[in-house]
């Protein structure tokens, strides 16, 4: 397996494109986006489990309920969220595409990202739409990749090639997400596809299967959002024999999938609003693996332990109290703590209680902008990982005046 360029449009028989037509004030940012494959694709998708949803969301069930989709649409600065015509314009969307492309307005994934409770006019896009379609490309990922963008400050796409029943195969992602990121059973956008062919079934399983331990285990601000989605469409074009079962292709493809995800998952988290520092916490030790995830994603939410490492300061009392509200089974009298950067690491706990640590060390290990956060349970062998980001300043000039 070896990581390659192209995001969404590495795997063969997919075009994408990206324009600004005027959603969004600022013209330099692009806020329409379009992915289209060649031909009909097995799809599959997770969603927010938020109550109150975008009608995008809605929508895109509805559309791939049969398992098939060919195209993802996606505007940026408007969530089209708690509107009362919002399945209207999602719907029109879909019909745009449909108009556009060829592809069956029933076939299309849509989305939605941006402030909540405004209402989205309808005409931008409708005149964004040829010049979006005219722009379509085998080339054109990172250019879908920023027209999703919101508070985002850098693009987020990888694509990798592997190989299914001797067959070279690709798959590949983009995704926005910045605040308003504490996902359950999805995470802020990301759209994925892959030119392997799976069936819907199996697409659909690797995808609940992987995003378990990996968007599930992502958190910036604690705000689990309303139009959270993740997609992913397989064309085949690849040829490899269909996966249809579990066995070794199965396992390969789980292993590109879960490559693109975690690689998106990380820069989500060091993208996150505000943020300086990407922060990992990796638990060991757990006595199974849901006491371990329960761990690692109360660390990694700790309000005050993300202001800590903002600081640079290694105040570990914080780990241990985040372990202690958890609420998973935890001896703490077993538990250790070591902090890790690029420039060493340092323990500084050891059974549930402080040991003596230089702090010009630990703050020179800390200064760095990836900090893993260790912690060893010593109750057995379950191991799991969250991903998080530091709490700054900028957070909340950010979403001070978001709306306005």
């Amino acid at each position: 397996m070896k990581i390659v360029s192209g995001g969404v449009t590495a795997a063969k028989g997919f075009k994408a494109s990206g324009v600004h037509c005027g959603i969004r004030k600022n013209r330099t940012k692009k806020d329409l986006a379009l992915i289209v494959s060649d031909v009909i694709c097995n799809a599959a998708a997770v969603y927010t489990t938020n109550l109150v949803k975008g009608a995008p969301l809605t929508v895109t069930k509805n559309h791939i309920s049969d398992g098939k989709a060919q195209a993802v649409i996606c505007n940026s600065g408007n969530a089209n969220t708690c509107n009362a015509n919002g399945i209207e314009i999602a719907e029109e969307m879909s019909a745009l595409v449909a108009e556009y492309t060829g592809v069956k307005a029933n076939d299309v994934i849509v989305a939605s990202t941006g402030v909540i409770g405004q209402p989205l006019n309808l005409e931008p896009i409708k005149n964004g739409m040829a010049p979006l379609a005219n722009a379509l490309s085998y080339d054109g990922g990172a250019d879908a990749g920023e027209a999703i963008l919101t508070t985002d400050t850098v693009l987020k796409e990888i694509a990798v090639e592997f190989t299914v029943g001797g067959k070279t195969c690709h798959i590949g992602g983009i995704a926005k997400g910045s605040g308003m990121i504490h996902p359950n059973m999805a995470t802020m956008l990301v759209f994925i596809t892959t030119d392997a062919a799976i069936s819907s079934e199996m697409l659909e399983r690797a995808l609940k299967n992987d995003i378990a331990n990996t968007f599930n285990m992502l958190s910036v601000d604690g705000d689990t959002s309303t139009n959270d989605m993740v997609s992913v469409m397989a064309n085949g074009l690849a040829g490899n024999e269909e996966i249809v079962s579990d066995g070794e292709d199965f396992n390969e493809f789980m292993k590109a999938l879960n490559t693109v995800t975690i690689y998106l998952c990380k820069m989500i988290a060091g993208d996150g609003e505000g943020a300086t520092k990407l922060l990992e916490c990796h638990v060991s030790g757990g006595k199974d693996h849901a006491t371990a995830k329960t761990v690692a994603k109360s660390v990694i939410c700790s309000s005050l332990l993300k202001a800590a490492m903002f600081g640079a300061d290694a105040n570990w009392g914080r780990v241990l109290c985040a372990i202690g509200y958890s609420g998973a089974d935890v001896d703490v009298n077993k538990v250790d703590v070591t902090f890790v950067s690029p420039k060493g690491e340092i323990n500084v706990c050891k059974s549930g209680a402080g040991v003596p640590f230089s702090e010009e060390k630990a703050k020179e290990i800390l200064l760095e902008k990836e900090i893993t956060i260790e912690v060893a349970l010593n109750q057995a062998d379950a191991e799991a990982t969250a991903w998080g980001c530091d709490l700054t300043y900028d957070y909340v000039k950010i979403n001070g005046d978001y709306r306005t």
